[in-house]
């Protein structure tokens, strides 16, 4: 059965299920895949590649399910055309998250996009309200990728209290299952996105070794740090950091970043030749803190379906959270 949320009203959609905007991988089949299940798919803008962009927007522009389009903020105001091309596509929302959103929201609104606005505190929660967010993604610190500290049951019902009914607040940062929607509903929050979860689906573009680690992962398996940024020389602005699976890359530098910054264009050069080949006992497998939830690879419908179906008979007492 659906779970009608304020969220779903506003986008259009039959279930309370984004899949998060995981940079690259999460490409237009991920997308299409989960709208076509009834939840919201978003395309994985990320640091800007223009010619994947234009791609995956063109196939995404002729589907009959309502997508959005999400970018790091801080890296898509360095190219903002990015946005342009975004917006060409018609998105039902852009999604904007690690930096301020106030100089994008206007083109946003005025192209007939809704805007979603992720955060980590009630600072960041007033920026985005007054940047005209329309939905706020309450980010906890369990969330796979880049995100800050706070945990996922600190920051959601802080924001959904700060947030006081004018926007729907959806959670987000380790969560894998009906459980998880279930107890964010219970705590205020209108749905879930979910970035691990889809990350182990069939129609994600990630590498199978690395969706075939996350499967293997057991809880505490994750480490959140500077390490990878470090070693792809990509500097993120503070409190930013990543939530990576813990490998060999990660043992080495693990309480020696100093040392790694002193080293970075030789442990860089080495870190892009094995990323390249597909080494993931060095290259990040960017993953939550769901990931040891996740223990197989089905279709993100299957996902979305399973997920809807747990946290409905959790919510309506014909399961309990234990047996979910």
């Amino acid at each position: 059965m659906p779970i009608s949320t304020p969220l779903t009203s506003l986008l259009g959609i039959k279930h309370p299920v984004l899949s998060a905007p995981m940079a690259i991988i999460a490409g237009s089949r991920l997308v299409a895949a989960v709208g076509q299940a009834g939840g919201f798919g978003i395309l994985g803008g990320g640091y800007g590649e223009k010619q994947w962009l234009v791609q995956e927007t063109a196939k995404l522009q002729t589907s009959s399910v309502p997508f959005g389009v999400g970018f790091i903020t801080w890296s898509m105001a360095r190219k903002p055309e990015l946005l342009d091309i975004a917006l060409q596509a018609k998105p039902r929302a852009i999604m904007l998250s690690f930096g301020d959103p106030k100089p994008f929201g206007p083109r946003i609104k005025a192209a007939g996009s809704l805007l979603i606005c992720q955060v980590q505190t009630e600072d960041m929660a007033k920026q985005a309200l007054d940047a005209g967010a329309d939905i706020l993604i309450a980010q906890g610190t369990e969330a796979g990728g880049h995100g800050a500290s706070r945990t996922t049951l600190d920051i959601v019902p802080a924001i959904v209290d700060f947030a006081a009914g004018q926007v729907p607040v959806v959670a987000a940062g380790g969560i894998a299952d009906g459980r998880g929607l279930a107890a964010m509903m219970v705590m205020g929050a209108s749905g879930v996105l979910l970035g691990t979860r889809f990350y182990a689906s069939v129609e994600c573009d990630g590498a199978d070794e690395a969706k075939k680690r996350i499967c293997a992962a057991t809880a505490g398996d994750t480490v959140r740090g500077m390490i990878f940024d470090i070693s792809r020389k990509i500097w993120w602005p503070a409190p930013f950091t990543a939530r990576t699976l813990v490998n060999d890359h990660a043992r080495r530098w693990i309480g020696r970043e100093t040392e790694l910054v002193h080293n970075v264009e030789a442990v860089a050069a080495e870190y892009g030749v094995q990323r390249d080949a597909g080494n993931y006992d060095v290259a990040a497998v960017f993953a939550g803190g769901a990931a040891g939830l996740i223990h197989d690879i089905p279709p993100a419908r299957e996902i979305v379906e399973r997920i809807v179906s747990e946290a409905d008979q959790i919510l309506s007492g014909r399961r309990n959270f234990q047996a979910a």
